[in-house]
Order: C-alpha cells, then sequence, then structure tokens
C-alpha cells in the first residue's frame, strides 16, 4: 500500500507555497494558493541504478493518485554524473529539478552553496524523532535539515555460498583470512576469490577504517589519510591483488565486478544493499538462496564500513516548494521505504519500518540493519564529496601498483589540504 503525506505536515508544506512552476519544466506548471490544492509539475532527479530505476519510478508517479493536479516528471539520472549535473543546473537555475536524490556526501556541500531549501519546520521535527539518528544526521547542515533521508546503506561482503561450499570454506572475517579462503577457492574451483573495486573511493573506507584510521577528524580540522593508518590501508589493498587474493580493474570497476561475480568468475566482492537485485538476476544466483552476505573482513586493528545512503532535497529555487516538499515526505514515508525494502532489498530510514512484517521478511535487509548500525559515520562536511575524486585517484594507482602505499597516501593528503583550506 501506499499513502500521501499527513494532513499536519501537507499544512506545514503549503504554508511555504507561492507560485507552482516546476523547477525544471518551465511555465506549465500551474499555480499552488496558500491553502489551496496541490497543483503543476514536480520533477525529480533519481540517481537510481538500472535494476531500481522501473520501481522508483512507479512509485514516484503514483504521488498522483493523491495528488490530481500534480504531475511528477521522472528523469533518472547517472549516479556518477549527478553531483555535478545538479551543481550546474541549480547554479544556472536552468532546467533544474524540484527534488534531488543525493547521496549523503553531497547535502552538506549543496546546503553550503544555498542550492537546497529547509524542510519544513513539522517534517524536521519528524526526521529527528522517527527516523535512523545516523541517517537524520546526514540531511544537517549547522544545525538545520535540508533534506530528508530516503535510504540507508553500508558495504557487506557477498558470497557465492555453493562456490565457498564446493572449495570447503567459510566466509572470511579478516584479511588475511580472506588471502587464505581465496588461495583454497583457486586450488578447488580455478576460480578468484575476490573482485576488489579499485575505481572508486567509497570501497577504500573499510581498509582505513579496518586499520583504526579515518579520512579525516572534523573535530580537530586533521587530515588523517596520510597517517600510519592509512598507509597501513593502501597497502593492504595492494596486498590483495598482490597475493592474489583479489582481481581488480581501474575502469568500469562497478560493471566488472558484478558481471564476475553474477558470472562466477569470482566467489566475493565487497558491495551494499542497492547490488541485490542486479545481483539475483545473475545465472549464479537464479536460486536466490545461493547468495550470501557477511561482514567486510576485519583489517589488523578492527571491521568496519562506511555509512552511506541517499536523501532528497527540494531546490530552494523551485517555484513549486509546497508539492515538491509533500513529494518528498511521500516519498519517504514508511509505506513508500516498506515497499523499497520489499521489491529492492532496500533500507529504511524510518525506525518504525522496521517493525513491519515485509521488512522483517527480508533477508538482506535484516542482515544490513546491524551493519547500519554499526557503520562509521562520516565527516558531513560540504566537502566530503570532494575529497572522493583524489583519494578514487591515488586508491586506483596504490591498488594497481603505479604509486607505493606511502605515495598514494602521501599524495591523497596534500590533495585534501588543498580542498579543506586551513586544516592541519
Amino acid at each position: 500500500m501506499r499513502r500521501g503525506i499527513a494532513a499536519t505536515a501537507l499544512v506545514a508544506a503549503l504554508a511555504l507555497a507561492a507560485t507552482a512552476c516546476g523547477g525544471g519544466d518551465g511555465g506549465d506548471s500551474g499555480e499552488t494558493k496558500a491553502g489551496g490544492e496541490l497543483s503543476g509539475t514536480v520533477t525529480w532527479w533519481d540517481t537510481s541504478n538500472d535494476a531500481e530505476k522501473a520501481s522508483f519510478q512507479k512509485i514516484a508517479e503514483a504521488f498522483t493518485a493523491k495528488h490530481p493536479k500534480v504531475t511528477v516528471k521522472y528523469v533518472n539520472i547517472p549516479y556518477g554524473e549527478a553531483q555535478n549535473k545538479a551543481k550546474n543546473a541549480f547554479t544556472s537555475g536552468s532546467d533544474a529539478p524540484d527534488v534531488i536524490r543525493a547521496d549523503v556526501g553531497w547535502v552538506a556541500d549543496f546546503a553550503s552553496l544555498g542550492y537546497l531549501d529547509q524542510v519544513p519546520a513539522d517534517t524536521a521535527k519528524k526526521v529527528d524523532a522517527e527516523f535512523l539518528p545516523q541517517a537524520a544526521a546526514s540531511g544537517k547542515f549547522e544545525g538545520k535539515t535540508y533534506a530528508v533521508p530516503q535510504v540507508i546503506d553500508s558495504l557487506g561482503l557477498f558470497y557465492n555460498k555453493k562456490m565457498l561450499a564446493d572449495a570447503g570454506v567459510q566466509p572470511p572475517t579478516t584479511l588475511e583470512e580472506l588471502k587464505t579462503v581465496s588461495a583454497t577457492i583457486k586450488e578447488k574451483t580455478g576460480k578468484t576469490g575476490l573482485y576488489l573495486r579499485g575505481d572508486e573511493a567509497y570501497w577504500f573506507l573499510p581498509l582505513i577504517y579496518g586499520e583504526g584510521g579515518d579520512l579525516v577528524d572534523a573535530k580537530t580540522k586533521t587530515v588523517t589519510v596520510d597517517g600510519p593508518a592509512g598507509v597501513k590501508a593502501f597497502k593492504a589493498a595492494r596486498d590483495l591483488v598482490t597475493s592474489g587474493a583479489a582481481v581488480t580493474n581501474a575502469t568500469d570497476g562497478y560493471t566488472n565486478m558484478q558481471n564476475a561475480f553474477k558470472g562466477g568468475e569470482v566467489a566475493m566482492m565487497i558491495n551494499g544493499p542497492w547490488a541485490v537485485a542486479d545481483t539475483y538476476a545473475g545465472d549464479q544466483f537464479k536460486d536466490k538462496a545461493n547468495l550470501g552476505v557477511a561482514a567486510v573482513p576485519a583489517g589488523s586493528v578492527k571491521a568496519g564500513a562506511p555509512q552511506g545512503g541517499h536523501d532528497l532535497g527540494v531546490y530552494a529555487g523551485s517555484k513549486n516548494r509546497a508539492a515538491a516538499h509533500a513529494f518528498v515526505e511521500y516519498m519517504t514515508s514508511q509505506d513508500v521505504q516498506v515497499q523499497s525494502a520489499k521489491e529492492l532489498s532496500l533500507l529504511p530510514t524510518r525506525t518504525a519500518a522496521y517493525e513491519q512484517p515485509d521488512v522483517k521478511a527480508s533477508e538482506m535487509v535484516q542482515f544490513f540493519k546491524p551493519a547500519v548500525d554499526k557503520a562509521v559515520e562520516r565527516a558531513w562536511i560540504p566537502e566530503n564529496g570532494s575529497l572522493f575524486e583524489p583519494l578514487k585517484i591515488e586508491y586506483t594507482k596504490a591498488i594497481t601498483g603505479a604509486s607505493t602505499p606511502e605515495e598514494a597516501a602521501k599524495s591523497a593528503g596534500a590533495e585534501f589540504r588543498k580542498i579543506l583550506k586551513g586544516w592541519k
């Protein structure tokens, strides 16, 4: 079932109304008077993947069942292009979306630049009271709420149960065990143990957390990626490849990783709940029970995985803010989150959603919820997303051997300090 926003929230959203021209749709949106019926066009930029977008489009367009005079214009933007495209659109005001699905690492950046409208006060109170605290924190900037959490995630170790059983091994719990397990898999099945993604900074985070480190210390304004833990993390990545425990690719790593795992060329990969639906489509997982998920193997200090996810924010320049805020509340409602958990194995951000039967019945959601609870919360600073580009470059160099771990850590630290002016 789907439901619209509560009456009190709708009144709060309507209080923001002025005219209702969709931010990215010219003047065909009509007009919403304060206290009147919502109307017009809401353009939503969704960054979900190919396995998710049909479901999200269907859910989004069903908003019109509650608000017949509102048209939802669904636009799927590839995740890798979305941050820069959104910035360009918000800056120019031309063809900008009314609502953006933003990675949690982008919200503080967008808010600091004045691109996001503040979440209505009543909705902000609900976010604080009814959503997972760590999810709620991702939508804030300087103590104010600028986005509502849609989904939350972390990383886990996906494994092919049959391949591990054929090799007589269990999912590894540490990186050292991973090397031993991978060697046995190679010996018994001829296949590689792990596909380690080497072209995206997010996949580096479990490695540095596993060595007891982090990218930065926001409280002291200190760059820490080039400290001892960072060097160890770059070494660990390279060691997995040189030992033969893992294969990697410096380009289009995600697609290559998914294809290798779904096709049975590798026994394991590190990925998140967003990958479950696509993974089930692979030949190896026609029997869904063959997919196993375990915690990311620990480094020399501990096991650690990053907090990720996506929030929904309203463009500050939208001419249809009332309908846009109502749409955000609908898309983050409990019913919609339960539907997304059931159809896509995505994790809700509303606490009460985890008590619903369809969420409890999702094996993948039930695995990832404890992982999310233990996930390392990132520094919610405007520069968060900007740090990932130089980190990605240095991670790729280190994992492929183009740079030594020491060189990669030093270069990453130097680039971080250029971005974080005045930081130590």
